[in-house]
């Protein structure tokens, strides 16, 4: 066949030819002329093979590539072509790897055109014989010339610099019916295969037109842009990987030949592709001694209890008891407490790695959305400058701003709150720009200025000095505005507050108000001072009235979580304190890493950080500091199923708050034998009977026979429809979406916007929709009825029933599979403020040990909830030890008096010698 200069392939799957036709202009005369083009990854010349052939790495498209890139594409790339995206095919002489076909002793590339001696056969004859040979997959090889194979240390070296084709774009410009493809004659769709009719050769077959802008005899050339791209990736990875290449060894040869050749495991993988986070285990070498510390303890235990439970003292039998029984519950204490902290480990996060990924040059940000919840109640307890701090802190957050969104609840409705809200909207238009101008740390105003650091470290922007100076004046008016404002606060009118417009005030009633809902920023026309789009800052007081149940924090938060779910709908929440302001700009990437992880990420309901505080003094008198639960406990609970949610600094998963079950893992096929006789018990109850169903899937019958009666009905009902498909079908899909719209409004409420956000993994809100229609509807779902006949509280947002919320709420979410995480940036990423006296850090441990004593009283108490669900089982101990610790003080008092008792009476808890 006289190819006339152009390029002619085979398919190993498909009974075509490929031409790949030129024009007069672009007509290659001859295969050798090729030698000069020029890989289009690489940019090095694509070779000849040993038998003067032009490499070809596509068959269907013959886009240039060399060699070492197409074996290094084939070994740690997607083996597929860049332009045509079909999968690479093994060429003679290049090393197997997963996904080949398995091949006879000579490749079929090389020798599927190769049919033998065929001189003195017919037409006939010899195009049956061809085809005969294509469909058999292998020719009447009278002799074969291939490539010379690499060694694999040659493949290795020859590759090693060639980057992952993850960025490739196809050209859209050729539509499918323009394709340079030429289905041969003889492919009939008839039982017999018809021969291929021999044409003239000097007319040339006649290709399906292509794009005529194209240069056909290169087409598909240039059609990724890889040049750019490959001289940042060689500069990148010399720069990481510092790859030294030797030429050779003149001194005796000792250490020729490639440094590569010594790894061939080294990958050169693109940085977007591989894991955002990693673990971090704990030194053997300090984790070992530890456990051997508590598999000593256990065996001095039990050879204490051993003496103790067989030495009775039978004349003070009681104070024996009660001690005894003292000490077995300080050692279930001890037991509860030591075993979740057996498998501790820490985590770090590949910040670049998520820009790589979600975050490409001119393409809009893919980051997910953040919705984030500020929560205050009274501003005289709760000073309206530090919450408006920790509200600059999170509008100036390292993050797209159209992605973050602040709503602050204001539970106490205070208007002292909303002015000071408005105040600070006013301060962020200048203090946002500045921030992300020259990067400063923190991002709150008030700790800013206040630290005793060098602010001109690392900074190189010739304007900081005076720009920072104008901006400390600009915060100082801007408190000197706050603190007038409280002044004022201080004696309430009594008309009660008026609004600038002179409209009365909805909240001058604390415990009946309506609900009240303003957005600060975020709308249209409201910008920084140098014209950039700003995050949304939105005001949010629920509606009180009397005779309702409120629910305190957690009934606030579950109306922020209704009305996010309306306006902005993120899939993400990050949830804070109003005295917890944001240390590190980038937190809200750090969580990301976790949650926007394409493989680790969907089981993750929550991402803990630990909590940091200021204004401790040197020597901690007061403990708040906990080191031995956030830097230890919560470690090891990170190893299990995940930390505990302790109430602040915690960015969750939307779809786990609303109590959706976690993905399923499918579980391996359970093992079955019948090859040993009944009464043998080796297998433990798998083995199958006559019918072919085990003895648990026998028990299990009764509990479905509810179900299947129903599956029946539904069949006879389907079998009755058959008269009128049409008007049934209609009727059935009426009839199921009602049936789910009103399981959904028992679920989460009668909103039909909000149930339809609820359903959207991924966030997002109509756009055809009028900002005020969506407020009303926001006003709707923060009503004091509308958790009425629902499962607010219940399954659903933050639970009710302790004052100690956060600790309930993590554990039902563990109770449905979900993990969490526990993530401990270099930088501290959130700071609060720590109580500074006696009496209050008394009041907060009593809170903390009420809540306890609540939950342990409850239905959800861990020793008796959740079973049968995801909940692993040294996480429960961690939830028991959590609900069970505040009622070690009775037996630990019991105990310190027994001495006493045993002096005063003359009787001992232990037998006299």
């Amino acid at each position: 066949m006289d190819t006339r200069g152009r390029l002619v392939a085979g398919s190993h799957n498909r009974n075509e030819f490929i031409l790949i036709n030129a024009d007069e202009s672009g007509r290659i005369n001859s295969v050798k002329e090729l030698s000069g083009q020029i890989c289009q990854i690489c940019g090095d010349e694509v070779e000849l093979t040993v038998d003067g052939e032009l490499f070809v790495a596509c068959n269907e498209c013959a886009f240039p590539v060399c060699r070492p890139c197409y074996e290094y594409e084939r070994r740690e790339g997607n083996q597929a072509c860049p332009q045509c995206k079909t999968r690479y095919k093994r060429i003679k002489g290049s090393p197997r790897v997963e996904g080949d076909e398995e091949e006879d002793d000579i490749d079929d590339l090389d020798n599927e055109f190769d049919y033998g001696n065929l001189n003195g056969l017919g037409s006939q004859e010899v195009a049956e014989a061809m085809l005969s040979a294509r469909l058999t997959g292998h020719g009447y090889h009278s002799g074969a010339s291939g490539i010379p194979p690499l060694s694999e240390c040659e493949t290795s070296a020859l590759s090693s610099e060639m980057p992952l084709l993850t960025y490739g774009n196809e050209d859209f410009e050729i539509s499918p019916d323009q394709h340079a493809l030429i289905v041969p004659q003889f492919t009939s769709h008839g039982n017999r295969i018809r021969p291929v009719p021999f044409s003239d050769p000097s007319v040339p077959l006649q290709p399906r037109p292509m794009v005529p802008k194209k240069d056909l005899a290169v087409y598909g050339y240039g059609s990724v842009a890889w040049k750019d791209r490959m001289e940042d990736w060689k500069r990148r990875q010399n720069d990481k990987l510092q790859v030294v290449k030797h030429q050779g060894d003149n001194d005796g040869g000792t250490s020729g030949g490639n440094e590569l050749d010594d790894y061939p495991e080294l990958p050169m993988m693109d940085e977007g592709r591989q894991p955002l986070s990693r673990k971090l285990p704990i030194p053997s070498s300090k984790i070992n001694p530890y456990r051997m510390i508590i598999i000593l303890r256990l065996v001095i235990l039990g050879l204490f209890f051993h003496y103790r439970l067989l030495h009775p003292v039978n004349d003070a039998y009681g104070l024996w008891l009660t001690s005894v029984i003292c000490e077995i519950w300080f050692a279930v204490s001890w037991i509860l407490d030591q075993f979740p902290k057996w498998y501790p480990i820490e985590r770090e996060t590949y910040l670049d790695r998520l820009s790589l990924r979600y975050e490409k040059e001119g393409m809009p940000s893919e980051l997910a959305s953040v919705d984030v919840f500020v929560s205050t109640v009274d501003p005289m307890k709760e000073p309206p400058l530090i919450t408006a701090n920790t509200v600059l802190s999170i509008l100036a957050v390292d993050y797209p701003v159209d992605k973050v969104a602040c709503y602050v609840s204001d539970d106490g409705a205070a208007m002292l709150t909303f002015e000071a809200l408005s105040e600070t909207s006013e301060f962020a238009r200048k203090w946002v720009p500045f921030c992300k101008k020259f990067n400063i740390e923190p991002r709150a105003p008030e700790w800013y200025f206040s630290q005793k650091i060098d602010y001109l470290k690392n900074k190189v922007h010739p304007t900081i000095v005076r720009e920072r100076r104008a901006m400390k004046r600009e915060y100082e008016e801007f408190k000197v505005k706050i603190n007038a404002l409280v002044a004022t606060a201080q004696k309430v009118p009594e008309d009660g507050w008026t609004m600038q417009d002179g409209t009365p005030w909805p909240g001058n009633n604390v415990r009946d108000h309506p609900g009240m809902i303003q957005v600060f920023l975020g709308h249209s026309g409201v910008c920084d001072v140098e014209g950039n789009e700003l995050p949304r800052l939105i005001y949010v007081s629920r509606e009180k009235r009397p005779g309702f149940e409120h629910h305190k924090k957690a009934g606030a938060m579950n109306a922020l979580v209704r009305v996010s779910a309306i306006i902005s709908n993120a899939p993400y929440l990050l949830n804070v304190d109003c005295d917890h302001y944001i240390n590190n700009s980038k937190a809200l990437r750090e969580a990301m890493c976790f949650m926007m992880d394409p493989t680790l990420g969907k089981k993750v309901c929550y991402v803990q950080f630990p909590q940091r505080f200021d204004g401790i003094d040197r020597h901690d008198r007061y403990s708040n500091r906990n080191v031995v639960f956030f830097d230890i406990n919560m470690k090891g609970l990170d190893g299990l199923q995940g930390p505990i949610y302790v109430g602040t600094g915690c960015v969750f998963r939307r779809q786990a708050l609303y109590g959706y079950d976690a993905p399923a893992k499918k579980k391996p096929p359970s093992k079955t034998c019948n090859c040993w006789p009944k009464w043998c018990c080796l297998c433990f109850g798998s083995r199958k009977n006559k019918n072919g169903k085990t003895k648990k899937e026998k028990r299990k019958k009764p509990k479905h026979r509810e179900a299947s009666k129903q599956i029946h009905a539904l069949e006879n009902i389907e079998e009755g429809m058959n008269d009128n498909p049409v008007a049934d079908s209609e009727s059935n899909i009426e009839k199921s979406s009602y049936m789910l719209q009103m399981k959904l409004e028992k679920k989460f409420g009668q909103s039909p916007v909000f149930i339809a956000s609820t359903l959207l993994e991924n966030g997002g809100v109509p756009q055809n929709v009028s900002p005020s229609s969506l407020l009303k509807e926001a006003i709707q779902v923060i009503s004091c009825g509308f958790e009425d006949k629902s499962e607010w509280g219940k399954e659903v947002g933050w639970i009710y029933g302790s004052v100690t919320e956060d600790i309930l709420t993590g554990f039902k979410m563990h109770c449905h599979g979900w993990r969490s995480v526990y993530c401990i940036p270099k930088r501290p990423a959130f700071k609060g403020s720590a109580p500074i006296n006696l009496s209050d850090r008394l009041n907060q441990v009593l809170r903390w040990a009420l809540g306890s004593v609540e939950i342990f009283l409850s239905r959800h108490c861990p020793i008796w909830y959740g079973y049968g669900g995801g909940l692993n089982w040294l996480e429960r101990f961690s939830y028991i030890n959590s609900v069970v610790y505040p009622w070690t003080s009775v037996p630990l008092i019991v105990y310190c008096t027994l001495p006493a008792i045993c002096l005063l009476t003359g009787k001992f808890i232990v037998p006299e010698a």
